[in-house]
């Protein structure tokens, strides 16, 4: 009997709960409508300043020669960078390989039965000065640079530009929404929520395996660094009443 009275009990004190609940949920706002736009600002700038890829590449049929060749190579490389007036700083090694490989006739595509070693030393450099960047691939192509990649273009100093461009995007985006919202017969309320993005357009230049010690493959390289073009997106959204 007495359980029986503690369950009526129970249940009767969720009745309660349940009933004291009620009304907050029916006050509950039943209207969130809102009017989501993208706005996009850019900005352009001439680039100051560029990255690249420099290394030497070796192949031998003995591991040691090549390394030690290679390394030889290397360092006449790095010392043509730092008297080229690159600091050790903007020098920083980013990979050195050995691997094995078999030996092929270029005439008629079959194996020698020669095991040779190749062996890679790369270095990237940062160039801070772009009018001497053609200089620069002759100065260390004659030094024995023989793979030079992915020359990148930047701006040192580039937040002023994409402060300026997140104004213009959130502008545009604000406008976007009052337009939108005149024409479907709408007031816009306050923001919601702010989402963004940036991206910026690397100009590149590419010059794979130029022949070491050759000053001649990379004398007067025609390096133009154009224009980079910096883009923000910014998501807004608004309340709609």
């Amino acid at each position: 009997m007495k359980t029986r009275t503690t369950l009526y009990a129970t249940l009767a004190l969720l009745a309660i709960l349940v009933s004291a609940c009620a009304p907050a949920a029916a006050s509950a706002p039943a209207d969130s409508r809102s009017l989501s736009v993208a706005g996009a600002g850019t900005a352009y700038l001439v680039p100051d300043i560029a990255y690249i890829y420099l290394g030497v590449h070796t192949e031998m049929p003995s591991a040691s020669e090549a390394v030690k060749s290679n390394n030889n190579q290397t360092q006449t490389m790095i010392k043509a960078l730092t008297d080229f007036g690159i600091d050790s700083k903007d020098i920083r090694t980013t990979n050195f390989s050995i691997y094995p490989f078999d030996k092929y006739d270029p005439q008629t595509g079959t194996s020698t039965g020669e095991k040779y070693y190749s062996v890679d030393n790369t270095v990237y450099v940062t160039i801070r000065d772009l009018g001497r960047l053609g200089d620069l691939l002759d100065t260390v192509v004659t030094a024995g640079a023989n793979t030079v990649n992915s020359i990148q273009f930047d701006v040192a100093d580039k937040e002023s530009v994409l402060k300026q461009a997140r104004e213009d995007a959130l502008k545009n985006a604000a406008k976007q929404a009052q337009e939108l919202a005149d024409a479907a017969g709408v007031q816009i309320g306050e923001i919601q929520s702010i989402t963004f993005s940036d991206s910026q357009a690397l100009p590149l230049y590419d010059n794979r395996g130029l022949g070491g010690g050759g000053g001649g493959a990379a004398a007067e390289v025609p390096i133009q660094p154009g224009q980079l073009t910096f883009t923000v997106t910014v998501n807004v959204t608004y309340s709609i009443k």
